[in-house]
């Protein structure tokens, strides 16, 4: 019996044949956290040469939209569930277009990006993912703080709150991190500040661990505000923000004092030689600690 899909002009391998033999493809874009210059130039050249450009008004920037070719058909998602974006795949694989599928932050956290790039792969649409700059790192550098600091913190946990529109699995919840006691950078939760205040007061942060609260970082109406973690709940409705939130918290965020050994004299690598002098001055400070 003769293959449906063929007869179609389908190859499962191949992808759909459209005319003139183009292969439709789709990109998902990294966004970033609004600011339209923060995107990376693959990002900008890819929004550049699309037919179709995807974004959702809720949570990009419209200042991304100027790097879109005049005449790209420009399609806001914000009100799509993904059902509704489907049809413009389906449309690049017949007539061998290019889609820039814009999503915030980096498309690797909370994008929803996994079930669209599956749904693509099986139309035999060419992919693609381009990371975007992370909402916590924009946060991070505007207020100028490194979250890995040697001898208070070595490790970013990034999560957010139980209970939202989608579960949490077992053992992920805030109070359970937070017991490792370094830097969090928790998504999506400011909705909830109290129960948010709570598990990591429970998990074990004092009271007086500093906390970065970031409304819409790098937008032009951006809002930052600094308190500790005894203040949060306050902090977040004080400023009225739900949504759009990022709160970064650990003892991170205000300490300093610390020396990396990666520019300590003493430290060699394949580039550098260690002065001798320093390295005994090095090993001696480790074997005191």
């Amino acid at each position: 019996m003769e293959d449906p899909a063929r007869t179609a002009g389908t190859d499962a391998d191949t992808g759909p044949e459209a005319p003139g033999g183009a292969r439709g493809r789709v990109v998902f874009v990294g966004a970033g956290p609004g600011a339209a210059d923060l995107l990376t130039l693959r990002a900008a050249r890819a929004i550049a040469e699309a037919d179709i450009v995807i974004w959702a008004a809720s949570l990009v920037h419209e200042d991304v939209l100027e790097h879109a070719a005049e005449g790209a058909e420009i399609v806001d998602s914000a009100k799509l569930p993904m059902e509704g974006v489907m049809p413009y795949y389906e449309r690049a694989a017949r007539e061998g277009l290019q889609v820039a599928r814009i999503h915030s932050g980096d498309p690797s956290l909370w994008g929803a990006v996994q079930e669209q790039f599956d749904q693509c792969e099986r139309m035999g649409l060419d992919t693609e993912i381009i990371p975007g700059v992370p909402a916590f790192s924009a946060v991070a550098a505007i207020a100028g703080r490194e979250l890995t600091i040697p001898e208070v913190a070595q490790s970013v946990v990034l999560t957010r709150l139980g209970g939202g529109k989608t579960p949490m699995p077992e053992g992920e919840e805030v109070r359970e991190f937070a017991r490792h006691g370094t830097t969090m950078a928790l998504f999506l939760s400011a909705a909830r500040s109290g129960q948010l205040q709570t598990e990591l007061l429970e998990g074990g942060y004092p009271e007086d661990t500093p906390c970065v609260v970031a409304y819409q970082a790098t937008w032009p109406d951006e809002l930052i505000a600094r308190c500790t973690l005894g203040e949060l709940e306050a902090t977040i409705k004080e400023h009225r923000l739900w949504k759009h939130t990022l709160v970064l918290v650990g003892p991170a965020l205000n300490a300093g004092g610390t020396r990396s050994h990666l520019y300590h004299p003493g430290h060699f690598h394949g580039y550098r030689r260690a002065d001798r002098d320093a390295r005994r001055a090095l090993r001696a400070s480790r074997a005191g600690s």
